[in-house]
């Protein structure tokens, strides 16, 4: 079986999850935080080399101020434990986004687990937190501006693959399959540069549900495509 380099995940459904079983929203997040770890670890075993996840979008923003602050304390509490697990696998971890937003100790806490795990060569795992895409390359083009203003950048050199090393994933490989959970089918702001020649999985089962039979049921379906570009298939000449 072909093992996709790079998954982009989707976590959705930890709300409706936490719905169905009686319990408040955060429950749902909380659980669903905890099957990052699981699938994490899952996906390196398949042989995946990249794993992004979108976990806190720069729209989330809007949900109602409980909900936000316990999302953020949700956080504190995964980057220790993500860096433990990090020790543990040689996972090297990168979070993707604008920071700047972010309480202080949150930044300190993404800055200490980037350096710790900088040399890991285990698992490449990207957290998607305060993401957009849109989001990303108005950043992206900004500092491009700067940069020609500055005289560093001629307007003629721009190009797909400089205006890429601008982005949050400038050294990282694109995705070659995204899921979605929860059974909606759409971007909602994720990856849209990136994605631009993905495979898309959609699948009804919510985020803190999903196994690693769900994991290898969308790389099979990956699998199963019949993946062209330009109207040439994948690998040939």
């Amino acid at each position: 079986m072909n093992i996709p380099q790079h998954i982009a995940i989707i976590l959705d459904g930890n709300g409706r999850w936490a719905k169905k079983k009686g319990m408040p929203r955060n429950y749902g997040h909380t659980q669903g935080s905890k099957n990052v770890e699981r699938i994490c670890e899952d996906a390196y075993k398949m042989g995946v080399k990249y794993l992004t996840v979108y976990a806190f979008s720069t729209e989330n923003w809007k949900r109602p101020k409980e909900e936000v602050d316990a999302l953020m304390n949700l956080l504190r509490n995964y980057m220790k434990t993500c860096l433990k697990t990090a020790e543990k696998n040689r996972m090297r971890v990168r979070v993707l986004g604008d920071k700047t937003a972010l309480d202080d100790d949150i930044r300190n806490r993404i800055a200490e687990l980037e350096e710790a795990t900088k040399n890991n060569d285990g698992l490449n795992f990207q957290i998607a937190l305060n993401y957009g895409s849109r989001d990303e390359m108005i950043r992206a083009m900004k500092n491009m501006c700067m940069d020609v203003k500055d005289g560093k950048l001629e307007a003629d050199q721009i190009d797909e693959k400089l205006f890429e090393t601008y982005l949050d994933t400038h050294d990282i490989p694109d995705p070659d399959l995204m899921i979605r959970t929860s059974g909606e089918q759409r971007l909602s702001n994720f990856l849209l540069w990136q994605l631009a020649y993905s495979e898309f999985y959609f699948t009804d089962v919510l985020w803190p549900d999903f196994t690693k039979e769900d994991l290898a049921e969308a790389i099979a379906y990956y699998n199963g495509r019949d993946r062209r570009f330009g109207g040439v298939k994948e690998g040939e000449k």
